[in-house]
């Protein structure tokens, strides 16, 4: 089958595509023939080399995500999924290849009228966004900052924000047409992306910031924190945070400020398979939307990484065997 990997780490170029054996599902897995891959900002951040520290290795198969058919079920797996459709997680590692073997609890059917580009968009960044929320005690009538708003998590967490009644719900991000596009879905002001602007009504403090960039300007968004306030990092597309930031934390101390990382490996898997299902389900019947940025075919994995790194994309880019 044809795959991507990581030839070198760093840019873009050190993608390659290469011939690798089809996988064989080991018990409690399934085969998926892929019709759709998920390019996430974390894949982009295992390119780089920025979690390094993790174990990477050139070689790596990146994708985190799938959707496609079971073409066959490893030892003890139900038979009755085979020739299903479905979304599949496949950890850090698997997804861009023409086959990907997913554990079965990992795996979830698509309902009808959900696309295959559609799932791998909103699988994992709609439970990100909804656990992130829950994870900041977020409660109607609060004011929210969704900091890089452009991406699949920011624009599941800005509809579900709307949908949960905020006071307010800003955003960053690098354009005009991209605050209008925001807007659309439920974003109630547009700041750019150090934090300013939003028009004379524009909240001066937030009770909850989602974070997806991180890097240097981190801190800047801390300062932005209300009385009690409580700020999520769910992403760190922009680089680690200064290692010193905690100072902005303890300098504020009267204010009961809060700062917390959050990644859905915390969640037991029963409730992200609550929360998929229901989001798939909404978005089927058109009441949670996904952006598709584009669609290209799997030997253009580089050129997908290139404009994530260029701050093109709005929404998820989605790639094809």
């Amino acid at each position: 089958m044809r795959a991507v990997v990581i030839r070198t780490f760093g840019e873009p170029e050190g993608l390659e595509v290469v011939d690798l054996p089809v996988p064989v599902p080991a018990p409690g897995q399934v085969l998926i023939e892929t019709e759709a891959i998920g390019v996430g900002g974390v894949d982009a951040v295992i390119r780089r080399a920025t979690v390094a520290g993790y174990g990477f290795r050139e070689g790596h198969l990146l994708g985190s995500e799938v959707a496609g058919r079971v073409t066959a079920v490893g030892e003890g797996v139900d038979a009755s999924w085979t020739g299903r459709r479905v979304w599949a997680f496949t950890g850090l590692s698997g997804g861009y290849a023409e086959h990907a073997v997913a554990a079965v609890g990992d795996v979830l059917a698509l309902p009808d009228g959900l696309t295959g580009a559609d799932a791998v968009t909103l699988g994992n960044s709609g439970v990100v966004a909804h656990f992130a929320l829950d994870r900041a005690r977020f409660a109607p009538g609060e004011t929210v900052l969704v900091r890089g708003a452009a991406g699949s998590i920011g624009i599941a967490a800005v509809q579900l924000a709307a949908r949960g009644g905020a006071g307010a719900v800003a955003v960053t991000t690098s354009s005009a047409q991209r605050g209008a596009r925001l807007r659309d879905l439920g974003a109630t002001h547009v700041l750019d992306r150090s934090g300013e602007g939003g028009g004379p009504d524009a909240p001066s403090g937030f009770d909850v910031v989602l974070d997806v960039v991180g890097g240097p300007q981190l801190p800047r968004f801390l300062d932005r924190l209300n009385p009690n306030g409580r700020f999520v990092a769910v992403g760190i597309v922009d680089g680690q945070a200064p290692a010193d930031f905690g100072t902005r934390l303890t300098a504020a101390f009267r204010k009961s400020l809060s700062y917390a990382t959050f990644s859905a490996d915390t969640v037991p898997g029963s409730d992200q398979r609550a929360v998929r299902s229901s989001q798939f389900s909404d978005a089927a019947r058109g009441d949670l939307r996904t952006v598709v940025h584009e669609v290209l075919p799997l030997e253009q994995a580089a050129r997908a990484h290139r404009r994530m790194d260029a701050g093109e994309v709005f929404g998820r880019v989605v790639l094809t065997p």
